[in-house]
Parts: structure tokens; sequence; C-alpha cells
């Protein structure tokens, strides 16, 4: 199948229908990346857990995600079909993206539909105008979506507990935090904190809490191409930098030092 090549090689659709024999991907481990995400469901429900609070999906229910936010999504109906696209800020008309995660509107979602489906006709099936033809319909759906009022309100689900725990690593993730802090935060014992933590989103505690300060490293050490490696280990909260140094390889397949040297050339 050929694809619609930008010049920035930062546009990428894909639609998906998962059959019931088809367990491989009924979890997407938790991650981020720096492309703009749009994801609707168009059959079965799924569960999303998103910059630190947790989303119930229905089909017609799109979700739009920023660059740089932590998510992940587990499905709790083995058949689901989707539409994904992950694309740079460029293709995003800034102006008239909603401030929510999830966008909820039956009364629209038909004409949703119908535009992520012309997206993907584009993207799959290109010529000479299918980029100039991609951005229009980006800002037709944007557009429809500013005209009409979000149905969903963020009240209707999610853990208030967990939520107020991710909020509160979001700005604390740098200091020593324990599990058993956490735990005392929340007024729950330290092993009912554990679970509610991985039923709501899906990982551990302290997985959450090594992404958040491997994240915050990312962008360190692109920017202090001078900073030692055990300096920026420790302004991100790892009490030990060779532990960092391990756990930043194991996500990104590079060490900490060869990365910010990459970027320094830059």
């Amino acid at each position: 199948m050929e694809y619609v090549k930008f010049a920035d090689d930062q546009y990428f659709c894909l639609h998906r229908n998962n059959q019931p024999d088809e367990e491989a991907e009924l979890f997407c481990p938790t991650h981020y990346h720096n492309l703009f995400e749009i994801y609707f469901i168009m059959e079965g429900t799924c569960e999303f857990f998103i910059g630190g609070r947790s989303y119930r999906l229905v089909p017609g229910d799109l979700v739009l995600i920023p660059d740089g936010v932590i998510h992940n999504t587990s499905y709790k109906d083995t058949y689901h079909a989707r539409l994904l696209i992950n694309c740079s800020r460029r293709f995003i008309p800034t102006a008239a993206v909603p401030t929510c995660h999830l966008y909820r509107n039956p009364k629209i979602s038909g004409d949703i539909h119908k535009i992520l489906i012309a997206i993907e006709k584009e993207y799959t099936r290109p010529d000479r105008w299918s980029e100039e033809s991609i951005y229009c319909l980006m800002k037709q759906l944007f557009i429809l979506l500013a005209r009409n009022p979000n149905t969903y309100t963020a009240s209707q689900e999610g853990n208030e507990t967990v939520t107020r725990a991710a909020d509160y690593l979001q700005k604390h993730f740098a200091s020593d935090v324990t599990l058993e802090e956490m735990a005392k935060f929340s007024a729950v014992s330290p092993e009912h904190f554990s679970r509610l933590f991985k039923r709501e989103t899906g990982f551990g505690f302290r997985e959450y809490l090594n992404l958040l300060r491997l994240q915050h490293a990312e962008q360190l050490l692109k920017q202090k191409r001078e900073g030692s490696i055990a300096q920026i280990a420790a302004e991100c909260g790892f009490g030990d930098s060779n532990y960092f140094c391990v756990k930043f390889k194991n996500m990104y397949g590079i060490s900490p030092k060869r990365f910010q040297l990459q970027n320094t050339r830059k």
C-alpha cells in the first residue's frame, strides 16, 4: 500500500478492526510521543488513561492527545474498530482545538467519521494534492468541533483518588516520592493504593513515576548541553545515575550521554 510522504514524515493514519482472536493489541503500553494524536472509536469500547485521568470510550467518541502527554489504552471488548491519526502540530489549527482530551457529541459523530474516512483515503491513495487536501480536512474537523459543544462531563467517571495522586506526581516527581507516601496522601493502605492505581491506569506506581522522570530528563538533555548525566538524573528524581542510564536506554534505545551529544550537534 502506498502512503503520503510529507516533508517531515510526521503524519500517520491507521484504520484498524480487531477480530476476536487478535489478543495482542488489547492493551497499548504506557507511552508518550512528540506527535499530536487523534483517536476515534467506531465499534466496541475501550479505556484511556491520559495525563492522569481515566476515560471510558464508547462508539463515536473522539480523543485528542497533545504531544508529550502520557497515555495508554486498554480494551474491554475483544472486537473493536478505531481510526488513529498521529501528526505534527503543523497540521493542527490550534485556535480551534478543544481544551479537553475526550470529545463526545452523538449529534455530529457521523460527520466526524466522514471527515476521518476522507483523511484516510487521501493518506492511503495519495496524489500530488493529498497533503493540501489533508490540511483542509483537518481544519474542517476542528472547526466542526469548535462549532458544536462537547457533551462529555469529566465528573461522569474516573477515580478521584487516582486522579489526585496522578496530579500530585506530576508536580512532585523530582522529589523522593514513595508508594507509602502516596498511600498516606490518599488515605488508604499501600496495598490498596497499588491495586487501585494499577487497575485505573493500567500500569504500576513506580512505572508511572519513572516515566514522568524520564520524560523530564529527555527535555533536560536537549536543553542542558553541558550538564552532567549525574546532575540531570538527580534533578529528575533518580538517586542512582546508573539506574537512570539503564532506564533511559531501555526506553529510548540510546544512552543519555549519546542522546545529549546528538541533540547538541543538532
